[in-house]
């Protein structure tokens, strides 16, 4: 049976980033230090030795126990179309993946406005549309896991009256609006992608489909 977690590095890190703060053993490359007596002889980096003739040893970082909180976005968007009762799929699966490396990971609920703070990362399913400054809800370590329903990617050419559901507000549309509005959700999404890319994970879900493949597809969730 395959196992699988979330993926916590950022797929566009910032120079320099590293996965932790302190050295130990385990992690990822660190930095070298002349060797001491008592330093494990594994320790050892020998390409160093061989350009330098002295000995040094190889520092890592250490590990560091994941933290998750999963929420799922309950605003009024989310309930068209589908898409709460998709997103509650998808919040349940990443759960179950959080809960082995984190036995206190827990299932939020609400608007993204009424994130708190917390420790470990924030795995946050929405549908992304509220007009908020995102880069201030987002957190530094985040998955955004953005669930859109396939009419809101592609609406029909057709005229209609369009309602607001967060505002009460309605519009009447036709092809130039569609238009319009297709640009600016394009332009959206790429700059929600590029942010959450830089501070994690990033996966675009369409209601329906299955969400697994798709997530292990985006590099949201990957084999251990």
């Amino acid at each position: 049976m395959t196992r699988y977690r979330i993926a916590t590095k950022p797929y566009f890190p910032y120079p320099g980033e590293r996965l932790a703060r302190r050295k130990g053993l385990g992690g990822e490359f660190y930095e070298l230090r002349p060797y001491a007596p008592g330093d494990e002889v594994r320790r050892v980096h020998w390409r160093a030795y061989a350009k330098t003739g002295r000995l040094y040893t190889r520092l890592e970082t250490a590990p560091e126990r994941s933290r998750f909180r999963i929420h799922l976005d309950e605003s009024e968007s989310m309930r068209l179309f589908g898409k709460l009762a998709y997103g509650e799929e998808v919040a349940r699966l990443l759960l179950g993946i959080a809960c082995q490396e984190d036995a206190l990971a827990r299932l939020e609920r609400g608007r993204p406005e009424a994130l708190r703070p917390g420790r470990g990362t924030l795995v946050l399913i929405t549908d992304g549309l509220d007009p908020l400054p995102w880069p201030r809800v987002l957190p530094r370590r985040v998955v955004l896991v953005q669930v859109l329903a396939p009419v809101e990617l592609s609406p029909p050419l057709e005229t209609a009256l369009l309602k607001d559901v967060e505002t009460g507000e309605s519009l009447p549309v036709g092809p130039e609006e569609v238009k319009a509005y297709q640009k600016a959700l394009e332009e959206h999404l790429k700059a929600l992608r590029l942010l959450a890319l830089l501070r994690g994970r990033y996966a675009l879900l369409k209601v329906g489909e299955p969400p697994l493949p798709a997530l292990l597809r985006q590099g949201v969730v990957e084999p251990l």
